[in-house]
């Protein structure tokens, strides 16, 4: 595989690609040896040769482990988009069928937390997989979108499920689980604890994200602090609390879903497990109960599972 770079052609291999991945997930080279069933050597010299390639570096060490550079976590969306497309390839010449001409107008509903960090991968890859299908897609509130889809104005919505409430007019299908954890900025002391609970975060201020989505969340969350927390700022821009979490303006505890090791400024920001039950977002398709779903509606369930095994494995 050969791309042109700026001064000269960066040459590298899929597997090459699927080590860098997976070492990327799983912050570890022994770990992404184990789940690959190779040497860790071979790990190492591939990510080795991938660097010298492109000329930049891919990791950097801590005590923890790896963890991306800058310009490691931007190689890592296209190394993602690179092996996607790959499996496009093989699907559309090793099992043509009917499906690939699929036609249509599928109208779509999406929450604004879901919309930016979860449907648009899976609309792209729907979009490359059926072309001929015109896609609709509004982003509104969990109560209107729930109108929509039990009055038929809607096929079907990706959203945060806790949004639903309970009714018989809707089915649901988990897409995604993802639990909360704390982000912190480069520096902090707690970085270097062993374990984090609740209790450590009673003096911290902490910077809150306040979208009608993740309210009942949030509020279950805050309910098992044992006292009240200091809130430093509330914001309904998750950019914000990242730049906010990155200058040291506070802590954030938010849906692992949204994280992303650097703010818009390029500024570091890390994040940590906590200890003890905490909530747990789920982000799932919805449709009306009762509905004989169109081909390219199922197709596009079928496609969002295999977004999220995918991001999963990798």
């Amino acid at each position: 595989m050969h791309f042109q770079g700026l001064t000269h052609t960066v040459a590298f291999t899929l597997r090459q690609l699927q080590y860098f991945t997976v070492t990327a997930s799983l912050g570890s080279m022994s770990q992404a040896a184990q789940q690959l069933s190779i040497s860790q050597s071979a790990i190492t010299e591939a990510i080795k040769e991938l660097e010298a390639d492109l000329g930049i570096l891919l990791f950097e060490r801590h005590a923890r482990g790896l963890r991306l550079t800058h310009a490691g976590q931007k190689f890592l969306r296209h190394a993602q988009l690179i092996s996607e497309q790959v499996t496009d390839a093989r699907r559309a010449v090793r099992e043509p069928h009917p499906d690939q001409v699929l036609e249509g107008e599928f109208n779509l509903g999406t929450s604004s937390l879901v919309s930016g960090y979860v449907l648009s991968d899976i609309l792209a890859r729907y979009r490359r997989a059926y072309p001929a299908v015109k896609v609709n897609a509004i982003e509104d509130s969990g109560d209107y979108l729930e109108h929509l889809l039990i009055g038929g104005e809607l096929d079907a919505a990706v959203m945060v499920l806790s949004e639903v409430r309970p009714r018989m007019g809707l089915e649901t299908e988990i897409l995604q689980v993802s639990p909360y954890r704390l982000w912190l900025p480069l520096g902090h002391a707690l970085l270097q604890a062993e374990s984090v609970a609740l209790t450590d975060l009673a003096q911290e201020p902490l910077i809150m994200l306040s979208l009608d989505e993740i309210e009942e969340a949030t509020h279950r969350l805050l309910s098992e602090f044992n006292t009240r927390p200091t809130i430093a700022f509330r914001t309904r821009s998750v950019e914000a609390v990242r730049s906010l979490v990155a200058t040291s303006a506070g802590v954030a505890l938010l849906p692992d879903l949204v994280y992303r090791p650097w703010s818009l400024e390029g500024d570091r920001i890390e994040s940590r497990d906590i200890s003890g039950a905490l909530p747990v977002i789920q982000v799932g398709v919805v449709w009306r109960k009762g509905t004989r779903l169109a081909n390219h509606v199922r197709q596009f369930i079928s496609i969002a599972h295999w977004q999220h095994q995918f991001r999963s494995r990798n």
